[in-house]
């Protein structure tokens, strides 16, 4: 299944289910449509590019409604899926929508916490963070997990905002200060548990991090998606904005870093002493 007809399934299920409405804003804002199903699509295929065999098993740390590893399943790729919102008790609902189209029992999902969970060594292909790494903390024991479990040759995709974003960061700092950790209390689990408060990193501060741990991030997968705003797809189309954005990422590096608003990129590793360790 493409990412272009499943968004189209996607906006039938979203008509059918309110709840989703105020998150997945698609059929609320008309004005916003063609921007937000730009992001929607571009994050969904790059994922898609960086996972490049059917039988790969891939856990989605943070999976939210699980609209990733829907669209993975429709696919015939397994996944694993964790989150600590609400969102939990939607997914069998989501699930019967879907298995319509493809196989949803290969998407799993529980509500667990990252640090608690018995997740066996080695097991997963492939980490997918998308909307999560600026959550996790403490960071670094968030890497030492996921070295442990991914695979040999495994990869970490990663779906972030670009940390180097000036007027995203104004906009961080007018609504949390510098609080960018925070301790929660999770009823569900009953017990408080510490969180990044959009602790978003620009793309060195990432490169730093995982390289502690022996990452590596692949620079041929580095991109920066985002950079016009609504009103310009009033007379241009999706498309059109994509291929104006990508361009202009390319040969303007001074916008490419400071003024497109995602960045996504993979990570690599290997267990065994290589050049990238």
């Amino acid at each position: 299944m493409t990412v272009e007809t499943f968004f189209d399934l996607f906006l039938k299920e979203l008509a059918s289910a309110p709840k989703m409405q105020p998150y997945y804003k698609f059929l609320n804002d008309k004005k916003s449509f063609e921007f937000r199903k730009a992001y929607f699509i571009q994050r969904l295929k790059y994922i898609e590019n960086q996972i490049k065999t059917k039988d790969s098993f891939v856990f989605d740390c943070g999976c939210g409604y699980g609209t990733t590893c829907l669209y993975l399943a429709m696919n015939g790729i397994s996944s694993y899926g964790t989150t600590l919102e609400f969102y939990f008790d939607q997914l069998d609902k989501r699930r019967d929508y879907w298995k319509q189209y493809g196989n949803t029992d290969l998407f799993q999902a529980d509500y667990a916490n990252l640090f608690d969970n018995e997740i066996k060594n080695y097991c997963f292909d492939y980490i997918i963070l998308q909307d999560t790494l600026h959550h996790l903390e403490p960071l670094e024991d968030a890497i030492a997990i996921f070295k442990r479990i991914l695979n040999n040759g495994g990869k970490l995709i990663a779906i972030e905002e670009n940390g180097n974003n000036f007027i995203k960061q104004l906009q961080l700092f007018k609504q949390r200060g510098n609080k960018k950790i925070i301790p929660l209390w999770d009823e569900r689990l009953q017990k408080e548990i510490l969180l990044g408060n959009e602790n978003i990193r620009s793309y060195k501060q990432w490169e730093k991090e995982f390289k502690t741990f022996g990452f590596e991030i692949d620079t041929s997968s580095v991109q920066y998606i985002r950079f016009y705003y609504p009103f310009s797809y009033k007379n241009h189309s999706m498309e059109e904005i994509i291929d104006k954005e990508q361009k202009l990422a390319k040969r303007n590096k001074f916008i490419r870093k400071y003024f497109f608003f995602g960045l996504n990129f993979s990570v690599d590793h290997a267990h065994t002493t290589s050049s990238k360790s």
